[in-house]
């Protein structure tokens, strides 16, 4: 078999959202692939609705149905236990792709012998396949046979894994699974993930939906996902510890990926919220950035990469929460009388 596509699947009935999905996968230009729908404990009807498609589309599902909630860390897990595809996709639920997305990443797998495949993404706020707001994930840089460069820039932007199609055995040999029952389980394997692909190829086009609605991920921030995005990322150094020499070649990139992901995104999207906010868990995110790699501020990328306020605000924090509350909240104070 040349493909499974993995979706985990959560209570994603409503607005026909489930049924858009699975519509765009069985209506792939393509032949010789399975759909592994893996039902999280939903509570809803979302079960029932895969099992009827299983029923319409005789031989293209595996409906693997948990029992308890794993979140989709341990859904994907459980489809990729079952997967029996030489390369393997992961497509959320609540979104979907065009007809052609799958068979020209084969296609172009088969032509070049790469062991991964992507593709870009679009924004959409309805269900149609009307073009969105297109969002480049990767650069034909990054494209090739990888060597040193190319994975530096891969560990920095990986873009998403929803939107690429992997040999199936780069998950296996050494095992590498997605961390459970967290938010941001893709943070934790990108980097691991990415150094064990030899050769990558890239169309550039937006063959993914990326479906925009109050319950994405991304439109939510609270206390428990914040910690969800920093326990992702000290799993991602977990692994990268198992192989000592690639986080000593890799140390800068791998450090910058970690602070980015762990510090800076957390930081400025939990105070965003202006309520709620916690001195004691900001003092114990910035203790857990400075054990981790306590030189952060002068990694290069860093320098680059990172806006000068945005710097400061981190600068201040690193010695004192409650002056980089102040100053923050003075900031954006004055910022809302001149507007």
């Amino acid at each position: 078999m040349k493909l499974s596509i993995i979706v985990p699947v959560y209570n994603m009935t409503a607005e026909g959202k489930l049924a858009f999905c699975l519509d765009s996968l069985v209506n792939q230009h393509l032949e010789d692939y399975e759909i592994i729908a893996v039902d999280d404990a939903s509570t809803d009807n979302s079960l029932e609705v895969l099992h009827e498609y299983a029923d319409k589309y005789p031989g293209r599902f595996v409906i693997v149905p948990l029992s308890e909630n794993h979140r989709q860390g341990g859904a994907k897990n459980a489809g990729l236990d079952v997967a029996r595809g030489d390369f393997v996709g992961f497509v959320d639920s609540d979104d979907f792709i065009h007809p052609d997305m799958y068979a020209r990443m084969l296609d172009r797998a088969e032509k070049t012998g790469a062991d991964m495949v992507g593709c870009d993404y679009c924004i959409t706020y309805e269900h149609s396949f009307a073009p969105g707001k297109d969002c480049p994930n990767n650069k034909q840089s990054q494209t090739g046979i990888l060597d040193a460069d190319k994975y530096r820039s891969l560990i920095l932007d990986p873009g998403s894994l929803v939107i690429k199609i992997y040999k199936r055995e780069l998950f296996e040999k050494p095992r590498l699974r997605f961390p459970e029952h967290m938010f941001y389980e893709d943070n934790a394997v990108s980097v691991p993930l990415m150094l064990r692909v030899k050769h990558f190829e890239y169309i550039p086009e937006s063959l993914y939906y990326y479906y925009q609605h109050s319950a994405s991920t991304v439109h939510v921030v609270t206390e428990e996902r914040c910690r969800n995005r920093m326990d992702a990322m000290e799993c991602m150094r977990e692994e990268m510890s198992k192989t000592p020499a690639l986080l000593e070649k890799y140390r800068s990139e791998i450090e910058f990926r970690f602070t980015n992901l762990y510090y800076q995104n957390t930081l400025f999207s939990y105070v965003q919220q202006k309520k709620g906010i916690r001195v004691g868990f900001l003092r114990e995110l910035a203790k857990g950035m400075k054990k981790a790699f306590p030189h952060f501020q002068q990694n290069p990328y860093y320098l680059e990469r990172v806006n000068s306020e945005e710097r400061k605000f981190m600068a201040i924090q690193q010695k004192s929460t409650l002056l980089f509350l102040l100053y923050y909240k003075l900031v954006w104070w004055v910022r809302d009388l001149r507007k």
